[in-house]
């Protein structure tokens, strides 16, 4: 090692118990890779991150080169900072987060904190140097080789470079460094909005919030639009909607529930001696519905959860007669994924328990015996031409009502409290 291992320190902040200031730091995934659009990409991204911890008070954040982005709250407590690495973790473009220490880029003070960093672990251990700011005097390895030496002396711990029990990441950047050893997996794809907008069908069943999820992921900014079958059911399938559409509002915030009373329009059907294409033609009044508000949100697509083949009335044929109902494209992102797969997402995403709540929703009322499993879409454009379906569709968007289920906690419809219950709840 040469004398000039010492850098001189630079000025940071929070410093007074040894450890260094608590912030964050985040590894974006897809993002880097957009070449000269990435600039696009980052100033969502940052937009996002200050709006998922709005209610948290100013944070300061800093892009670091490419791939790298900080939070701080230099005054926080390190509970604040832990409950700011838990938002990040749900932000859409980032792919890992981890809480860090910010300490002096001083050979000395990284030192110091890696040491601490190990303290009380058992097993092996590796670290892992990056020097980002290459006139950093101490190169990579060669700071790894030292901090490694100094943990040995200090802990005896054994060393594995290939599988170790705990890994220290020490990176060394223009004005400080950050140590740390633990991380949690975000969400990565693309920041939310990044991609346009769509409105999705939010039955309150399992697969439209993962649908949800999946396309947020890949960028859109979503809002939602659930049928319920009122006035012939309770307001329960409204609460568990609320309740799914304000989890999901922790991916993207700012989420919008337009809820339309859809219990007339399925007596209508069901009066129409229609029987067996009952399902189909309901479905595609919903689309047609959804179609129209769609445009007055400027949304550019529709998301379903449909999978094929999932129920009797998702076969090939009938999805291309719900294609037929509307000129918006329909995104099915589930449309490959089996119950199983879908289950495991859902509750990843943390939607399945309220999914599972007992309701009783448009979907499953005046439901025919039989379902027609290849609906011909001449029979369904003959029905719809009967019911003046175009203007029904008109009509049902001016019923509907919209709430904002946000996870920030801002204040709910006095009718909605029962969705936040039941969030609770679960």
């Amino acid at each position: 090692m040469s004398a000039s291992l010492e850098s001189a320190p630079s000025p940071v902040t929070g410093v007074g118990d040894g450890l260094g200031e608590l912030c964050v730091l985040m590894k974006l995934g897809e993002i880097v890779l957009k070449g000269s659009n990435r600039r696009l990409f980052e100033r969502r991204l940052h937009n996002n991150i200050r709006s998922s911890v709005r209610d948290l008070g100013e944070v300061r954040l800093s892009q670091r080169g490419a791939g790298v982005i900080i939070v701080r709250k230099p005054e926080a407590s390190d509970i604040e900072v832990a409950e700011i690495a838990d938002r990040m973790a749900n932000v859409m473009g980032v792919v890992w987060v981890h809480l860090v220490r910010r300490v002096p880029k001083d050979l000395t003070a990284i030192t110091d904190v890696a040491v601490r960093s190990l303290e009380g672990r058992q097993g092996s251990f590796a670290v892992r140097a990056r020097r980002r700011d290459k006139r950093f005097e101490v190169t990579s390895s060669e700071l790894a080789g030292y901090l490694g030496s100094k943990i040995i002396e200090a802990h005896g711990l054994p060393v594995n470079l290939k599988r170790p029990d705990n890994t220290l990441f020490v990176e060394v950047d223009k004005d400080e460094a950050f140590v740390f050893t633990d991380g949690v997996p975000g969400q990565g794809g693309l920041p939310a909005g990044m991609s346009g907008r769509g409105l999705v069908l939010m039955s309150g069943g399992i697969d439209s919030p993962v649908a949800a999820h999946r396309m947020i992921r890949r960028g859109l900014k979503v809002d939602f639009l659930h049928f319920s079958g009122m006035p012939f059911t309770g307001p329960e399938s409204i609460y568990k909607a609320y309740s799914l559409v304000r989890q999901l509002d922790r991916y993207q915030v700012g989420s919008r529930l337009f809820v339309i009373p859809f219990g007339k329009a399925q007596q209508q059907l069901k009066s129409s001696g229609i029987e067996r294409l009952q399902i189909v033609a309901q479905r595609r009044l919903m689309l047609k519905t959804a179609e129209v508000l769609a445009d007055d949100l400027k949304a550019e697509c529709l998301v379903t959860g449909d999978a094929l083949g999932q129920v009797s009335s998702q076969t090939m044929t009938n999805l291309t007669a719900l294609d037929d109902a509307v000129d918006l494209p329909i995104l099915r992102p589930l449309i490959g994924m089996d119950k199983t797969e879908i289950m495991d997402q859902a509750r990843k995403i943390g939607t399945l328990a309220i999914s599972e709540l007992p309701d009783e929703d448009c979907c499953t009322m005046l439901t025919p015996r039989q379902v027609e499993t290849a609906a011909k879409i001449p029979d369904l454009r003959q029905i719809e031409k009967r019911l003046d379906a175009e203007e029904l569709a008109e009509y049902l968007v001016t019923t509907a009502q919209v709430h904002k289920p946000s996870f920030l906690g801002e204040a709910a419809p006095a009718r909605l409290e029962t969705a936040k219950a039941a969030a609770v709840r679960v």
